[in-house]
């Protein structure tokens, strides 16, 4: 078996509990130093750093919530000055303000380590060539892939997201052996690859790691049959640190969550207490080691159930099954964050257009298809084409730039969508998600 840190990675149980319990009491003490609003949440739960002396002690702190950056938007949850911070990334709030999240030094480091073990978990070591088709910017998928690709001493190829053509010649030309995109793109190189003549089957690729969106076992089996590769579900959020949170080993029995750095349970949504081992139920993260925003049983809305005991590939860390839903409305729209009140908020902001809208998801070929059908004013439905026109352009670059997501547009007349006398009914999702 192949490992990036393997004292860590197999650590006996016992080691790696009286590890997480130091290292949480230490993240206790420093965030209620650091952190005005944590030394609040604790001093509200009666909580001293003291009361906390292991990973047992853990329940007993306040949760961390989507909505708790919104209101410290963007720097109050930092625990270190402005002047250790060397990178922030963020992904899409639910108010048109992003998440932002924070990284010292040191963070940058355990990222890079972190992703580094996703490759290794997947075969990749020095000897490889690595493509990061994920994209790069404030979305944490391309850096992180690529500093984790980098720490490994594989040759990196930064091609990030798009010009599928080229990543395909890059592919043959490079030699690439490990691709990194989301499973969408993937299928989607692929249907290109047909198109050109091109038989991935006979490249170098070995092995492709499939994250940032939901995908099916129907959809792994398309990847790995017409890429010829094996498929590797990964797991991340920025939030927490990106890609490197989670990764399927080779025994492909779940994946592997790095809790000697984030430490998982899995609570009951409604009530907030934890759920047997084994028991689907909603994702929480601790962070044990992070320095510029340490999070306190974070609440990522994601539903999973884990499972415990030494892996066939010898790691010892716990495993996630792959999400399965969300707590929430959000939608991933080709890896990206989607929330339908962004798109009410810019509807609202533009005249003409009617609070009346439908979204509707649909996966049309390999990549998810975003439409967003709005209802228009009488008086403006009945006016020139060029009008209409101009409005539903307006709309579509509007969203385009609060979404960073492509979504068409369609207009349509007056009570045309159907209303409802409980909660609307905002969302059609036609994507057909198995659960194996």
């Amino acid at each position: 078996m192949k490992y990036f840190q393997p004292i860590d990675e197999t650590m006996p149980v016992d080691q790696l509990r009286e590890l997480q319990g130091r290292r949480l009491a230490d993240v206790v003490a420093r965030v209620y130093r650091d952190v005005p609003f944590y030394r609040r949440k604790l001093d509200e739960a009666g909580i001293r750093p003291q009361d906390i002396w292991s990973i047992d002690d853990l329940a007993h702190l306040p949760f961390t919530t989507k909505e708790d950056f919104r209101d410290t938007y963007p720097f109050g949850l930092l625990a270190r000055p402005m002047s250790d911070i060397v990178r922030t990334h963020a992904s899409s709030g639910t108010t048109g303000k992003p998440t932002v999240v924070a990284y010292t030094r040191a963070d940058i480091e355990l990222w890079a380590d972190c992703c580094a073990r996703t490759l290794a978990c997947g075969g990749a070591d020095r000897h490889s060539v690595v493509q990061v088709a994920y994209g790069y910017g404030l979305f944490t998928g391309g850096l992180g892939m690529h500093y984790g690709s980098e720490r490994l001493g594989a040759m990196t190829v930064p091609v990030s997201g798009g010009n599928t053509r080229r990543q395909l010649m890059l592919i043959q030309d490079f030699g690439t052996t490990h691709l990194c995109c989301t499973p969408s793109y993937a299928l989607l190189l692929a249907e290109t690859a047909d198109e050109m003549g091109v038989d991935l089957r006979k490249t170098n690729l070995r092995a492709g790691y499939f994250g940032a969106e939901p995908w099916s076992g129907s959809m792994r089996r398309a990847i790995v049959d017409r890429l010829g590769v094996e498929a590797f579900d990964i797991y991340g959020l920025s939030e927490v640190i990106g890609p490197g949170v989670a990764s399927e080993c080779c025994a492909h029995a779940g994946m592997h969550i790095f809790e000697d750095h984030f430490y998982p349970e899995v609570i009951d949504p409604a009530t907030g207490k934890a759920v047997p081992d084994g028991t689907r139920g909603e994702l929480v993260f601790t962070h044990l080691t992070k320095e510029g925003m340490p999070l306190l049983r974070y609440r990522t809305r994601d539903i999973t159930r884990l499972e415990h005991g030494t892996c066939a590939c010898g790691r010892t860390f716990a495993r996630m099954e792959r999400v399965s839903g969300r707590t929430d409305d959000m939608l991933i729209v080709r890896g990206v964050n989607v929330f339908p009140s962004q798109i009410e908020h810019v509807l609202l902001e533009i005249e003409g257009a009617e609070p009346h809208y439908r979204i509707v998801v649909d996966r049309r070929g390999r990549l998810d298809d975003l439409e967003v059908q709005v209802e228009v004013s009488p008086q403006l439905f009945s006016d020139e084409v060029k009008e209409m026109e101009g409005l539903r352009q307006r709309i579509a670059n509007e969203l385009h730039s609060t979404l960073n997501v492509n979504a068409k547009v369609t207009l349509v007349e007056p009570r045309s969508i159907p209303r409802s006398e409980g909660k609307a009914q905002r969302v059609v999702d036609r994507r057909q998600m198995e659960t194996s």
